[in-house]
């Protein structure tokens, strides 16, 4: 194991949805020979406004989520999903497991920060231009070969998405800690 690693425990990778967590988590735990776990995995809040793989429509209760809250209550809403039902499932992994990096939205530098602060531990966390998250939100989600009400429900979520961008790189700034442009090669 590399010496700068040696000495950690616990590496948490954050940012946005469609910054690059998952692919750099995974590649840095296959490099490290470490296990990771995605924050999405332990609770999910009511997830992406558009047809995934392997559903053939969009759940309604994810619809009226997005019909009905401003971009501001969604960023709220998802901000007190994490803290009430993520962070206290990652703290008690974090104080339990060794050799794990955790990546997820949910690792918003406010809420972990005093995890950050712990002997051991490790933060990042990735960012990307407004027009990375529209580029990588609008391929997954199909955007140019939907109707008018879904294409308004990505709006809502890459809206959001961008909103937590912003917000949480006011954060890291405020706290000092370190983050990484996403890069697109």
């Amino acid at each position: 194991m590399h010496k700068s690693t040696s000495a950690t425990k616990v590496i948490l990778i954050g940012g946005s949805s469609h910054a690059g967590k998952s692919t750099l988590t995974q590649s840095l735990a296959a490099k490290l020979g470490w296990n990771y776990l995605s924050t999405d995995k332990l609770a999910r809040h009511p997830g992406k406004p558009w047809i995934q793989i392997n559903k053939k429509f969009i759940p309604e209760h994810v619809i009226e989520h997005y019909k009905n809250l401003s971009v501001e209550e969604l960023f709220l809403d998802v901000i007190s999903h994490y803290q009430k039902n993520v962070l206290p499932q990652v703290e008690n992994i974090v104080r339990s497991e060794e050799h794990l990096i955790i990546e997820g939205s949910a690792l918003y530098p406010e809420l972990v920060k005093n995890l950050v602060c712990e002997n051991r531990v490790k933060a990042i966390w990735l960012t990307g231009s407004d027009r990375l998250f529209q580029k990588r939100i609008y391929k997954e989600s199909n955007f140019d070969n939907v109707g008018d009400e879904e294409r308004y429900l990505i709006q809502k979520f890459l809206q959001r998405t961008l909103l937590y961008n912003q917000r949480m790189m006011e954060s890291l700034e405020e706290l000092g800690f370190i983050s990484f442009p996403f890069i697109s090669v």
